[in-house]
């Protein structure tokens, strides 16, 4: 609606320059207002959006994790047999699970066989340091020896144990090697309980090496050149740079690789399974449990020996924190 005023001075009609005003702010906020409800919904969505990443990423470490940590906490109470068992098995039983773990000699015993592949992370450990800083420095096809001592940790841990697996058969690679040198009666590798376990050590060390030399590699190339140069002008040779220089500036980094080294020793499952399936006296933990609970039927049983794995695993960390805290090492 429009107010016209009466007729001018020259006698012609028009609209009152203040209500065309008017009128043109209330046309004006009409307009703007959903514009403004937009904006702020867009603006409320991208605050929100972040959150949507992030509840997915916890959804399914929920679900795939979580909830089944709580499911074999509970299961490890009971006398489950699993599915197809009998329900009438499926009752609770408290701590009998565990109480049985740690007085039944044949569950407890398998953790000697962690011993070998402890021992091995040590020289798995001492080699990857030794390469990583050889090839720290100015190393001709340094990027190629990378890649090759990469390399074995990128393949599946099945494949390599049935690469190994021929390796090691009578008259497979090793024996062929060992008779290039005049070796005519090589033991059994995988097949003498004596050894056995040494033969799977070696090969845990052959795949693993790979991991631990791109830590200890990232670790020394973290460290500032200049503290090369002037260890140069003061006259250190290689053998100080490692050991002033090198070495404490990565401890934390071998911290690491030894806590890692304490939980796989523990929790030693594909190699020794695929290449002789705990025969022989190669029977890891986990070996232990898995057969437990799928050729035994006593899931019960198998999740309270899960649980004291875990339980065992979080102590030695816990130990290791305690007793070799981080240190801050200032190496200006």
């Amino acid at each position: 609606m429009s107010v016209t005023a009466g007729p001018g001075p020259s006698g012609a009609s028009g609209v009152l320059p203040g209500v065309v005003v008017a009128e043109e702010k209330v046309e004006r906020r009409r307009r703007r207002t959903p514009r403004l409800r937009g904006s702020a919904g867009r603006a409320r969505l991208s605050r929100a959006t972040p959150y949507f990443f992030v509840a997915a990423a916890v959804g399914l470490l929920l679900l795939l994790t979580y909830v089944p940590a709580l499911n074999m906490l509970w299961y490890s109470t009971t006398s489950w047999r699993g599915f197809g068992g009998s329900p009438e098995a499926d009752e609770f039983v408290g701590l009998d699970n565990y109480v049985k773990v740690f007085t039944d000699p044949t569950i407890f015993r398998v953790f000697f066989v962690s011993l070998y592949y402890f021992a091995a992370t040590f020289v798995q450990m001492a080699i990857a340091l030794y390469f990583a800083t050889l090839l720290s420095f100015s190393t001709r096809f340094s990027n190629f020896f990378r890649g090759v001592i990469f390399f074995p940790y990128l393949l599946n841990g099945v494949a390599i144990g049935f690469v190994f697996l021929y390796f090691f058969q009578p008259g497979g690679t090793l024996d062929s090697v060992l008779g290039w040198f005049g070796v005519s009666n090589p033991p059994q590798w995988l097949g003498n309980a004596d050894i056995a376990n040494f033969s799977l050590a070696g090969t845990s060390v052959w795949r693993y090496t790979g991991l631990n030399f791109i830590l200890f590699l990232g670790a020394i190339q973290s460290i500032s050149p200049e503290l090369y140069e002037a260890a140069e002008l003061d006259g250190a040779n290689r053998w100080k740079q490692f050991r002033y220089i090198i070495f404490p500036g990565i401890r934390r980094i071998i911290g690491l690789s030894f806590i890692l080294a304490v939980a796989g020793s523990l929790s030693v499952f594909e190699i020794p399974f695929i290449m002789t399936n705990g025969a022989n006296g190669t029977t890891t933990f986990v070996i232990q449990t898995v057969q437990t609970a799928f050729q035994y039927h006593n899931v019960g049983l198998a999740s309270a020996m899960a649980v004291v794995l875990l339980a065992i695993v979080l102590l030695v960390t816990w130990v290791q924190r305690k007793f070799f805290p981080d240190e801050k090492v200032d190496l200006a």
